[in-house]
Formats: C-alpha cells, sequence, structure tokens
C-alpha cells in the first residue's frame, strides 16, 4: 500500500472551505489532499491530480482549466456532469466520472410520492385546510393509471419499478425504441415524445441535460398530452421549455405539474409556478434522502482507493453523451497504464444508458 509521501494530490473544491465532505481519512491517510472554495480553486489546481467537486453545481473549474497542470480524474458528487463539462476538457484526456446509483432510489420514491400527491389532490387538501375550508371530491386511484418516464437510465429504471409495484402501467422513452424491455417494456423514441404522450395519465421526466434533452418537453409535446394529465420534472430544468409549460398550465393544456428542477434555481420569486393552480414546487431535492452527504463520500473514496490502486473507477461519464452509457468503458487515469484488455466496470452490465 503506497504511503502518504505518495506524490499524488487530490483537491476537493467545496462551497466554503469548512463545508469538507466526511469519511475521507483513508484518502488523507495515502495522499495529499487539498480543499479549497472556487476562490482558491485556481491555487489549489496546480499540480494536482485528481479533483472532488464536492460543490457539484460549480462552474469553476471551467475558469482555471489553464492551470489544471497535472489533472487526469474529476468526480462529480452528482448524477448529472452538465455543469461541469465544457469543450476544453470534453476533448482532454481527463476522466469524469459521478454519483450514479445514490440517487436511484430517492428519486423514484420522490416520484411516486408526486404522482400519489396529484392522484389524491392533496396538494389541494392542504390549500383547503389553510382555508379551514370542508370540500368533498372524488381522487383518482394510481393503480391501472399509466406513466411515461422520459430518460430509461437507472434512475428512470428503479421508478419504472417502484411504479408499477402500485399497478401503474408504464413505457420509457429514450434514445432507441425498442419493445423488449425489462424495466419498460416498451420504449419509445424520445424524438417521437408529442406522438406518444397522449397515452400517459403522468409524464415523468427524469433525462440528464444533454444537447439531446435540452427543451424537449416543449410546447408541441404538451399540447399532445392528456388535459388530464401531469407533469413531473425531476431531472434538469431546461429539458422543459418552461415559458411553454407556464403557458399550457394557464390554458388548461395540462392539469398540473410537480416540478423539483428548474431553468433558474433557486426559483425567482417572481416567477408564475409559485402560484398557478396544480403545481408543485420543491428546491432541487428529490434526491436528498437522510444520509445522502455519507453515501456521496463513502462512493467517493471508494473510487478514489480504487485509483490509488490501480483499480478501474466505476461510473466514468461519457463525456460526449453527457452520462454513464449502458457499458463504460473502464478508465485508469494513470498515465502509462493501458486499459484497452479490462472488462466492463463491475455491477454495471446490463444497464441500458441514462437517456
Amino acid at each position: 500500500m503506497a504511503g502518504i509521501d505518495d506524490n499524488r494530490v487530490i483537491t476537493v473544491l467545496c462551497a466554503s472551505v469548512g463545508d469538507r465532505p466526511p469519511h475521507l481519512r483513508a484518502v488523507e491517510e495515502r495522499v495529499t489532499v487539498r480543499y479549497c472554495d472556487a476562490d482558491g480553486l485556481q491555487d489549489a489546481i496546480r499540480g494536482a491530480h485528481a479533483l472532488l467537486l464536492w460543490d457539484y453545481f460549480s462552474g469553476a473549474v471551467r475558469q482555471v482549466w489553464d492551470h489544471a497542470d497535472a489533472l487526469r480524474w474529476i468526480h462529480v458528487a452528482a448524477a448529472g456532469v452538465d455543469k461541469l463539462l465544457f469543450d476544453e476538457l470534453i476533448d482532454s484526456d481527463v476522466v469524469v466520472t459521478n454519483a450514479r446509483g445514490i440517487f436511484d432510489r430517492p428519486i423514484a420514491e420522490f416520484v411516486l410520492g408526486s404522482v400519489l400527491a396529484f392522484a389524491k389532490d392533496l396538494h389541494g387538501s392542504h390549500d383547503l385546510q389553510l382555508a379551514r375550508a370542508w370540500k368533498w371530491r372524488e381522487t383518482r386511484t394510481v393503480a391501472g393509471g399509466t406513466a411515461l418516464i422520459v430518460g430509461t437510465g437507472a434512475i428512470g429504471r428503479e421508478t419504472a419499478r417502484l411504479l408499477r409495484a402500485v399497478g401503474m402501467r408504464v413505457r420509457g422513452a429514450g434514445r432507441t425504441a425498442r419493445d423488449d424491455d425489462p424495466d419498460f417494456g416498451t420504449v419509445v423514441a424520445s424524438a417521437d415524445l408529442a406522438d406518444h404522450v397522449g397515452w400517459a395519465d403522468h409524464v415523468v421526466v427524469v433525462t440528464p441535460l444533454t444537447e439531446a434533452t435540452r427543451g424537449l418537453v416543449d410546447a408541441t409535446v404538451l399540447a399532445a398530452m392528456k388535459p388530464t394529465a401531469h407533469l413531473v420534472n425531476v431531472g434538469r430544468g431546461p429539458c422543459v421549455v418552461e415559458a411553454d409549460l407556464i403557458a399550457a398550465l394557464n390554458a388548461g393544456t395540462i392539469a398540473g405539474a410537480s416540478l423539483d428542477v428548474f431553468s433558474t434555481e433557486p426559483l425567482p420569486t417572481d416567477s408564475p409556478l409559485w402560484d398557478l393552480p396544480g403545481v408543485a414546487v420543491s428546491a432541487h431535492m428529490a434526491g436528498d434522502a437522510v444520509g445522502w452527504t455519507d453515501a456521496l463520500a463513502h462512493q467517493f473514496v471508494d473510487n478514489a482507493l480504487r485509483w490509488l490502486d490501480g483499480r478501474d473507477l466505476v461510473n466514468v461519464v461519457d463525456k460526449r453523451l453527457g452520462f454513464v452509457p449502458a457499458h463504460p468503458v473502464p478508465a485508469h487515469p494513470v498515465p502509462g497504464q493501458d486499459v484497452s484488455s479490462n472488462d466492463a466496470t463491475p455491477g454495471r452490465r446490463g444497464e441500458r444508458p441514462a437517456y
């Protein structure tokens, strides 16, 4: 085992220097770990071989890229990497990994909760309670309802399994149409989304943000949905054209939306989405169940020890696609190591792309 005199350096970008990830002792015992905030990243990135983006929404890496003279690996403590990727990084040999797997079940549960809250009008009941108004209504059952899950990666698959467990019929929408998917059964092409959303009572967006998914749910797609339908977005805000959604909600084109992500975050106080009937707003928290920061830290430590020991990293992102593909290519982000004969990353066999 290498000692503390290992000449590799890991820099950890935090929102503030005091906001350090827990559980990194096993890494600190082996290599030099530098902690910094965005203001200190320019100095801390010099000579660093790896970078942990604990402040996962930071755009600071692009600003200091010219100073990243030894960088071989970046780990993002988030599932989405859209805030990180830029042309120079994409074209470089720097390996990017992400937090795939940490958020699957929490987000799936959040979607299920959103579906149930919409079907049972729980938000309406809360509003009536605040007004001390007794108003009897009928609500819907979710069993036998339909859900089209836009995004067929790990989060989408966990969501499909959970919705099916309560009796819903589920389909997926992804890059390639197919009829024999183990979790969705039928997968339709996202490029043809407007042709398929009319089937669904609930349209659930779980895609990462890529060039293919930006603006995917637009006026055409919204107009093709049932007037009783419910949109859930737990992917990325720009996957839905916000102005088109506001217009559709105002016109009654769809019945409601549960939104955890937005084009601008925090959601501006003057956004119409705060007050529109049928809209539930949450603060980009669908995956943040109790213990999530511990899980993120342990995941990084596992990957860092793999890196230090010369083993394959897990959750290697295809930087041009913007997500971890179905059959990722293992990577050793250390010069001189040959990965051409390595097997697929353990535990990832048979998984579909995130989009």
